[in-house]
């Protein structure tokens, strides 16, 4: 396996298990090679008074994972019982398909994987709220 690899553009930061780090003046590529480890875009974060929704409550407990503000063991029961509550609602098949994704993405203790199927979901959720809520 060749790991995650980011794609950083100028001074983009990404939080890199607990460590915010700043790309350089020009765009560069990292390879992450460490398993499991905790990587998060910040450009992608959703602040606290951001989660307004049920898709971005979602997406804020992976985020938490991620951060590490949050234990994986004691978060995966509430990303398991959200996902599983959002289910009930996007019930076409591309978002079941990113709901799968989401759900076997907590089960292997993968958030970074978990968070990007749910950020899939967000678009949908404002369509279905007819308003941007960013």
């Amino acid at each position: 396996m060749s790991g995650l690899v980011l794609k950083l553009g100028p001074h983009e930061r990404v939080l890199i298990n607990g460590a915010v780090i700043e790309n350089g003046e020009k765009r560069s590529r990292l390879a992450i090679m460490t398993p499991n480890a905790n990587i998060l875009r910040l450009r992608d974060a959703i602040h606290p008074e951001q989660v307004t929704t049920p898709v971005r409550r979602v997406c804020y407990i992976a985020q938490l994972v991620l951060s590490g503000d949050a234990n994986s063991k004691d978060a995966r029961l509430q990303l398991l019982r959200g996902i599983e509550q959002l289910s009930q609602v996007l019930t076409d098949h591309d978002s079941r398909s990113l709901l799968s994704q989401a759900t076997a993405a907590v089960l292997e203790d993968q958030h970074y994987q978990a968070l990007k199927a749910l950020r899939g979901l967000l678009p949908r959720e404002e369509r279905l709220f007819g308003t941007k809520l960013s």
